[in-house]
């Protein structure tokens, strides 16, 4: 059997990604989505899983990007001096494998973060993380516990082709093998804690937007098993790249989840759109 789970991240960090995956659930293929706990639109997003029965929602745990759930005071080794979390996922890696991040803060926030997720009514279906963090090491232990611990089933792998999308040079290639790297380990971790992972992964780690164009082909080349693809769709790419400060094609992304050819060329595989709960069954 062949399932696709379309993902939408970042779900709560701002209305107008909350509005797309609400549209992509009526009108398109979008099944699953990762609610950010400390996202400024957060309480809207919890409301709207709530009357979604159909969207199954995960936890995107942040430590990077975003804002803490906890006072900053309680995790300062994670926070900048204005109170939330440094916006460079480099630099804040190099911080935790050099020791300057503390891993008792990281359990800590992570926690608060998966309360308040759990507070809201949401049973998380999966975990995954913005920026891909929960793969560093340390980090990814800690994730495994309070998955084990909240009966989580399911986690990200984000083993993403080295190639896809455009070739942003060696760097890229560097970080994108790195990735992979993490990413079979964080598997095989998961394994050994009873927590499945998708056997494929897809979408375009660089930043660039999944189009119509390449989520058809990513259906129509779709292998035997579970296939996630991370979306991050919007409405209004000129408010969200202010907002967010990304510059990314969230209205494309959106489009994509529409588009009757990516539903024809899913259904022509004979694959069945899903989420993270089928790992629970």
């Amino acid at each position: 059997m062949k399932y696709i789970i379309l993902n939408a991240d970042d779900f709560g960090r701002h209305p107008l990604i909350n509005r797309a995956a609400a549209r992509a659930v009526q009108d398109g293929v979008l099944r699953s989505a990762t609610i950010m706990p400390g996202g400024a639109a957060f309480a809207e997003a919890a409301a709207l899983a709530a009357h979604t029965p159909m969207l199954g929602v995960g936890i995107h745990l942040t430590l990077v990007n975003g804002t803490p759930v906890l006072p900053p005071a309680e995790i300062p080794t994670l926070v900048t001096e204005t109170g939330g979390f440094a916006n460079d996922h480099t630099a804040f890696a190099a911080r935790l494998l050099r020791g300057a991040v503390r891993l008792s803060e990281v359990r800590a926030e992570l926690a608060a973060q998966l309360r308040r997720v759990e507070a809201a009514g949401i049973r998380p279906t999966h975990a995954d993380s913005h920026q891909h963090m929960h793969v560093l090491p340390g980090v990814l232990e800690i994730v495994l516990d309070l998955c084990r611990s909240a009966g989580i089933p399911a986690i990200r792998a984000p083993h993403a082709p080295l190639f896809a999308g455009r070739f942003g040079g060696i760097g890229q290639l560097i970080g994108r093998a790195g990735l992979a790297v993490l990413a079979r380990r964080a598997a095989a971790a998961a394994r050994r804690h009873g927590i499945r992972t998708p056997d494929h992964f897809a979408g375009i780690v660089a930043g660039e937007a999944v189009s119509t164009a390449v989520l058809t082909e990513i259906a129509e080349n779709l292998a035997d098993g579970t296939t996630e693809v991370m979306l991050h769709p919007g409405t209004d790419d000129a408010v969200l790249t202010h907002d967010c400060q990304w510059a990314h094609g969230f209205e494309a992304e959106l489009a994509a989840l529409c588009a009757p050819a990516v539903r024809d060329a899913i259904a022509a595989r004979g694959a069945e759109v899903a989420n993270f709960r089928v790992f629970g069954r």
